[in-house]
């Protein structure tokens, strides 16, 4: 097929050379503009530019596509004439981070095809593989999805479903369903006709929000049970990371293991054990979170054998950031 891309990060990029590999012609491709990065603040490109480079195909990116300003209607015509020249037949769209119109939908002659990273209707919006996680969700996966002006309301095409390992990261995840997306896109395109003749509405009574993270949303409750503080850890990993505090020092709790034995003394937030394997801190439920990897403000990451090493904690004090 002849299609346009419009995608930025590293999970639409995996999408998008699925469909090179599957040999549809990818006509343009629409990515946010670039953005300073890094401690330089360089201007570096996006995942789905980077890609598009090396493949030598034209590379678009308006600040939006709004109708209401001059700005969006010249990026709309130049998207209406490239539909036109090169007799598109979809557009594919993956985390791109922009709101297409009404009118940038109804442009492509089978309309705007939509990777979202859930199960829709759970999880609509910008952050559904992390919430999955921190939810608790045993269950996640990939909808493509019929676009329309709605959150992530369109019409169901195809789902393919993925366990949620009880070691998953945001990270891990991510990785795993940016595959299945690739290939999810691909086959939903070799019966696309058969799909959209059976599409399946969502049930809006069934939705909820995946709201965008905040880097307040990893702050350490220690009274919150094992099993939660175990999934805010793994689900705020990259970004923003789960932390504590120990005096004034802010620690970054970037791997924890959850250990389902009851703990024998304590309060919660007290360092309990430390050892090689990492630092034990009590629960609010009686249970315990082992703590693998932290990082002091500053300083680089270390693993449970630096932390032992480094002499920095010890058993008996108290890890802060305790609802009062």
């Amino acid at each position: 097929m002849n299609l346009i891309f419009a995608g930025t990060p590293e999970f639409a990029a995996t999408a998008l050379q699925a469909l090179i590999d599957a040999g549809h012609n990818i006509c343009a491709v629409y990515t946010q503009p670039d953005r300073p990065s890094g401690r330089g603040q360089k201007m570096t490109p996006s995942a789905v530019k980077a890609l598009a480079l090396t493949q030598n195909i034209p590379v678009y990116q308006p600040i939006h596509l709004k109708s209401s300003t001059e700005e969006g209607r010249a990026a709309q015509a130049e998207l209406a004439q490239i539909v036109a020249d090169s007799n598109v037949d979809a557009m594919i769209v993956a985390a791109y981070g922009l709101i297409l119109p009404q009118t940038v939908l109804d442009m492509p002659r089978l309309g705007c095809l939509n990777i979202h990273a859930s199960l829709l209707p759970r999880w609509r919006g910008a952050a559904p593989i992390h919430r999955a996680i921190l939810a608790g969700d045993t269950e996640t996966g990939i909808t493509i999805m019929q676009m329309d002006a709605g959150l992530d309301t369109g019409d169901m095409l195809f789902t393919a479903t993925l366990p949620i390992e009880n070691t998953d990261t945001s990270a891990t995840l991510h990785d795993r369903l940016a595959s299945l997306g690739g290939e999810a896109v691909v086959h939903s395109l070799e019966k696309l006709g058969h799909y959209q003749d059976n599409r399946t509405k969502q049930d809006n009574d069934l939705a909820n929000y995946a709201a965008k993270l905040t880097k307040a949303e990893g702050k350490i409750d220690w009274t919150q049970p094992a099993t939660v503080l175990d999934r805010l850890v793994r689900g705020l990993q990259p970004w923003p990371v789960a932390y504590t505090q120990i005096g004034d020092d802010v620690l970054r709790v970037w791997s924890a293991e959850l250990l389902e034995t009851a703990a024998n003394a304590g309060q919660a937030g007290e360092i309990i054990h430390i050892d090689r394997l990492g630092v034990t801190v009590r629960c609010g439920d009686g249970l315990s979170l082992r703590l693998t990897q932290l990082q002091w403000a500053g300083g680089k990451p270390l693993n449970s054998v630096q932390i032992l090493q480094a002499q920095k904690l010890h058993i008996g004090q108290r890890l802060q950031g305790i609802s009062q």
